[in-house]
Protein backbone atom coordinates (compact mmCIF):
# COMPACT_ATOMS: atom_id res chain seq x y z
CA UNK A 1 0.00 0.00 0.00
CA UNK A 2 1.19 3.49 -0.83
CA UNK A 3 0.57 5.03 2.58
CA UNK A 4 0.94 8.66 1.56
CA UNK A 5 -1.38 8.22 -1.42
CA UNK A 6 -3.94 6.52 0.84
CA UNK A 7 -3.68 9.39 3.33
CA UNK A 8 -4.11 11.94 0.53
CA UNK A 9 -7.16 10.08 -0.77
CA UNK A 10 -8.69 9.94 2.72
CA UNK A 11 -8.34 13.70 3.11
CA UNK A 12 -9.44 14.67 -0.40
CA UNK A 13 -12.13 12.06 -1.09
CA UNK A 14 -13.65 11.42 2.34
CA UNK A 15 -12.94 14.35 4.62
CA UNK A 16 -12.91 17.50 2.50
CA UNK A 17 -16.22 16.60 0.74
CA UNK A 18 -17.81 16.23 4.19
CA UNK A 19 -17.54 20.00 4.76
CA UNK A 20 -14.19 19.85 6.53
CA UNK A 21 -12.65 22.93 4.93
CA UNK A 22 -10.49 24.30 7.77
CA UNK A 23 -7.02 24.28 6.22
CA UNK A 24 -5.33 23.85 9.63
CA UNK A 25 -7.39 20.73 10.34
CA UNK A 26 -6.67 19.29 6.89
CA UNK A 27 -2.96 19.97 7.30
CA UNK A 28 -2.97 18.31 10.73
CA UNK A 29 -4.52 15.15 9.29
CA UNK A 30 -1.51 14.90 6.99
CA UNK A 31 0.91 15.28 9.92
CA UNK A 32 -0.53 12.94 12.58
CA UNK A 33 0.00 9.40 11.30
CA UNK A 34 -3.35 7.66 11.70
CA UNK A 35 -1.86 4.29 10.77
CA UNK A 36 0.35 4.43 13.88
CA UNK A 37 -2.75 4.45 16.12
CA UNK A 38 -4.64 1.59 14.45
CA UNK A 39 -4.32 -1.97 15.88
CA UNK A 40 -1.83 -3.96 13.80
CA UNK A 41 -4.49 -6.34 12.47
CA UNK A 42 -6.38 -3.43 10.90
CA UNK A 43 -3.50 -1.21 9.78
CA UNK A 44 -4.29 -1.79 6.11
CA UNK A 45 -7.72 -0.24 6.79
CA UNK A 46 -6.36 2.85 8.56
CA UNK A 47 -7.66 5.24 5.90
CA UNK A 48 -11.00 3.59 5.09
CA UNK A 49 -14.31 5.38 5.64
CA UNK A 50 -15.52 3.22 8.55
CA UNK A 51 -15.14 2.59 12.26
CA UNK A 52 -12.33 0.19 13.16
CA UNK A 53 -12.41 -2.38 16.00
CA UNK A 54 -10.36 -1.68 19.12
CA UNK A 55 -9.65 -3.90 22.14
CA UNK A 56 -12.45 -4.21 24.67
CA UNK A 57 -15.20 -4.05 22.06
CA UNK A 58 -14.67 -0.35 21.40
CA UNK A 59 -14.48 1.34 17.99
CA UNK A 60 -12.25 3.97 16.41
CA UNK A 61 -14.44 6.66 14.85
CA UNK A 62 -14.47 7.03 11.07
CA UNK A 63 -11.89 9.59 9.82
CA UNK A 64 -14.46 12.05 8.48
CA UNK A 65 -16.32 12.09 11.82
CA UNK A 66 -13.08 12.70 13.73
CA UNK A 67 -12.13 15.53 11.39
CA UNK A 68 -15.53 17.19 11.47
CA UNK A 69 -15.70 17.12 15.28
CA UNK A 70 -12.20 18.59 15.48
CA UNK A 71 -13.19 21.37 13.09
CA UNK A 72 -16.42 22.24 14.90
CA UNK A 73 -14.79 22.42 18.36
CA UNK A 74 -12.40 25.17 17.20
CA UNK A 75 -9.81 24.32 19.85
CA UNK A 76 -7.37 27.14 20.60
CA UNK A 77 -3.75 26.91 21.70
CA UNK A 78 -4.40 28.21 25.25
CA UNK A 79 -7.25 25.79 26.00
CA UNK A 80 -7.52 22.74 28.28
CA UNK A 81 -9.38 19.77 26.79
CA UNK A 82 -11.01 16.69 28.31
CA UNK A 83 -11.70 13.72 26.05
CA UNK A 84 -14.00 10.91 27.16
CA UNK A 85 -12.95 7.65 25.51
CA UNK A 86 -9.26 7.60 24.61
CA UNK A 87 -9.63 4.65 22.26
CA UNK A 88 -6.42 4.37 20.28
CA UNK A 89 -5.22 7.84 21.31
CA UNK A 90 -5.53 9.23 17.78
CA UNK A 91 -8.15 11.88 18.54
CA UNK A 92 -6.21 12.94 21.63
CA UNK A 93 -3.11 13.35 19.46
CA UNK A 94 -5.03 15.61 17.06
CA UNK A 95 -6.41 17.64 19.97
CA UNK A 96 -2.95 17.88 21.49
CA UNK A 97 -1.64 19.66 18.41
CA UNK A 98 -4.24 22.39 18.87
CA UNK A 99 -4.63 22.67 22.66
CA UNK A 100 -2.37 23.60 25.57
CA UNK A 101 -3.22 20.41 27.47
CA UNK A 102 -5.36 17.32 26.86
CA UNK A 103 -6.54 14.77 29.42
CA UNK A 104 -8.18 11.69 27.91
CA UNK A 105 -10.11 9.18 30.02
CA UNK A 106 -10.41 5.50 29.16
CA UNK A 107 -12.27 2.91 31.29
CA UNK A 108 -10.74 -0.12 29.55
CA UNK A 109 -7.29 -0.88 30.99
CA UNK A 110 -5.97 -2.51 27.81
CA UNK A 111 -7.08 0.43 25.69
CA UNK A 112 -5.65 2.95 28.15
CA UNK A 113 -2.23 1.28 27.81
CA UNK A 114 -2.58 1.07 24.01
CA UNK A 115 -3.47 4.78 23.75
CA UNK A 116 -0.70 5.81 26.13
CA UNK A 117 1.92 3.83 24.20
CA UNK A 118 0.74 5.27 20.87
CA UNK A 119 0.82 8.83 22.18
CA UNK A 120 4.31 8.42 23.62
CA UNK A 121 5.60 7.14 20.28
CA UNK A 122 3.96 10.11 18.57
CA UNK A 123 5.66 12.56 20.94
CA UNK A 124 2.38 13.95 22.30
CA UNK A 125 3.91 15.32 25.51
CA UNK A 126 0.91 17.52 26.40
CA UNK A 127 -1.56 14.61 26.40
CA UNK A 128 -2.25 12.48 29.49
CA UNK A 129 -4.19 9.19 29.48
CA UNK A 130 -6.02 8.24 32.66
CA UNK A 131 -7.79 4.96 33.31
CA UNK A 132 -11.19 6.13 34.62
CA UNK A 133 -14.94 6.02 34.06
CA UNK A 134 -15.46 9.01 31.81
CA UNK A 135 -19.20 9.25 32.48
CA UNK A 136 -18.39 11.31 35.58
CA UNK A 137 -15.87 13.52 33.83
CA UNK A 138 -12.97 14.84 35.90
CA UNK A 139 -14.35 17.33 38.41
CA UNK A 140 -11.00 17.68 40.17
CA UNK A 141 -9.44 19.18 37.01
CA UNK A 142 -12.48 21.21 35.89
CA UNK A 143 -13.41 23.57 34.43
CA UNK A 144 -12.46 22.72 30.85
CA UNK A 145 -12.56 24.84 27.71
CA UNK A 146 -13.48 21.83 25.58
CA UNK A 147 -14.94 18.38 26.30
CA UNK A 148 -15.22 15.75 23.57
CA UNK A 149 -17.09 12.45 23.86
CA UNK A 150 -15.37 10.18 21.32
CA UNK A 151 -18.31 7.83 20.79
CA UNK A 152 -22.08 7.94 21.13
CA UNK A 153 -24.29 8.42 24.19
CA UNK A 154 -28.04 8.24 24.69
CA UNK A 155 -27.85 11.62 26.38
CA UNK A 156 -25.22 13.97 27.75
CA UNK A 157 -24.96 13.89 31.56
CA UNK A 158 -25.42 17.26 33.24
CA UNK A 159 -22.31 16.54 35.31
CA UNK A 160 -20.18 16.80 32.15
CA UNK A 161 -21.79 20.04 31.00
CA UNK A 162 -21.20 21.48 34.47
CA UNK A 163 -17.46 20.90 34.02
CA UNK A 164 -17.29 23.40 31.15
CA UNK A 165 -16.05 26.95 31.57
CA UNK A 166 -18.45 29.69 30.53
CA UNK A 167 -17.80 29.90 26.80
CA UNK A 168 -16.67 26.27 26.77
CA UNK A 169 -17.85 23.69 24.23
CA UNK A 170 -18.80 20.04 24.46
CA UNK A 171 -19.25 17.80 21.41
CA UNK A 172 -20.99 14.43 21.49
CA UNK A 173 -22.85 12.02 19.22
CA UNK A 174 -26.29 11.68 20.81
CA UNK A 175 -29.19 9.31 20.24
CA UNK A 176 -30.16 5.72 19.51
CA UNK A 177 -29.56 3.73 16.35
CA UNK A 178 -30.48 4.26 13.58
CA UNK A 179 -30.85 7.99 14.32
CA UNK A 180 -27.97 9.82 15.99
CA UNK A 181 -26.76 13.39 15.73
CA UNK A 182 -23.45 15.03 16.45
CA UNK A 183 -24.23 17.91 18.80
CA UNK A 184 -22.27 20.91 20.02
CA UNK A 185 -23.18 22.33 23.43
CA UNK A 186 -21.87 25.75 24.48
CA UNK A 187 -22.00 27.08 28.03
CA UNK A 188 -23.21 30.59 27.33
CA UNK A 189 -23.62 31.59 31.00
CA UNK A 190 -23.29 30.00 34.44
CA UNK A 191 -26.69 28.31 34.15
CA UNK A 192 -27.33 28.55 30.41
CA UNK A 193 -26.36 26.13 27.65
CA UNK A 194 -26.90 26.46 23.92
CA UNK A 195 -27.10 23.44 21.60
CA UNK A 196 -26.38 23.15 17.88
CA UNK A 197 -26.98 20.17 15.60
CA UNK A 198 -23.80 19.54 13.60
CA UNK A 199 -24.58 16.50 11.43
CA UNK A 200 -26.31 13.12 11.36
CA UNK A 201 -24.19 10.03 11.91
CA UNK A 202 -24.07 6.73 13.80
CA UNK A 203 -21.28 5.68 16.17
CA UNK A 204 -20.61 2.90 18.64
CA UNK A 205 -21.77 3.53 22.21
CA UNK A 206 -19.14 4.80 24.63
CA UNK A 207 -18.32 2.31 27.37
CA UNK A 208 -19.97 3.33 30.64
CA UNK A 209 -22.80 5.22 28.94
CA UNK A 210 -24.99 2.25 28.03
CA UNK A 211 -27.66 2.81 30.71
CA UNK A 212 -27.00 6.32 31.96
CA UNK A 213 -29.67 8.84 32.73
CA UNK A 214 -28.65 12.45 32.42
CA UNK A 215 -29.49 15.57 30.50
CA UNK A 216 -30.66 16.32 26.99
CA UNK A 217 -31.65 19.59 25.36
Amino acid sequence: MNVEQARFNMIEQQIRPWDVLDTDVLALLAVVKREDFVPAAYRAMAFTDCELPLPGGQQMLAPRVEARLLQELKVQRHEKVLEIGAGSGYMAALLGHRAQRVITLESNAELARFASDNLKRAGATNVTVREADGAHGLAGEAPFDVILLSGSVAEVPQTLLDQLKVGGRLAAIVGEEPVMRAMLYTRSAEREFRSTVLFDTVAARLQGFEQRSGFVF
